[in-house]
């Protein structure tokens, strides 16, 4: 398989939890949406919901054996984001380590986000 950049990586909890819920979900689903809306103390919120048809623009990422479908307003957002899965004793949810991210609020819900610079392959190549 090529190489190919991924706007999105997910650890195996992450893949887990989306194949969870793609697999109980009332109606069939095809992966997860994840995009970023406005909102939240800090300005913006992701947002994700089901699948149950690929949109024109959706970057696709087939990881660990789910689909996560990237909204296109968002990607230059998420680049080089980890999404996880985590519990602890008073919450459980998804978690985005993103490199992005300017500053979150206290409760954790809400984020401020840059576009990401530069070039993601590190191939250096010059615009005309």
């Amino acid at each position: 398989m090529a190489s190919r950049f991924q706007v999105l990586t997910l650890t195996d909890a992450a893949a887990d939890r989306v194949r969870e819920i793609v697999d109980n979900a009332a109606t069939p689903a095809l992966g997860l949406r994840v995009g970023i809306k406005k909102g939240g103390c800090a300005g913006m919120e992701y947002d994700m919901s089901l699948v149950d048809e690929a949109r024109a623009g959706d970057d696709v990422i087939d990881d660990k054996g789910v689909k996560i479908f990237i909204e296109p307003s968002a990607a230059l957002f998420l680049l080089g984001t980890e999404m996880d899965h985590e519990i602890s004793k008073f919450r459980s949810g998804f978690v985005f380590r993103n490199p992005n991210e300017v500053s979150a609020c206290g409760c954790g819900e809400s984020v401020n986000l840059k576009a990401a610079e530069g070039d993601p392959l590190g191939a250096g190549a010059s615009q005309a």
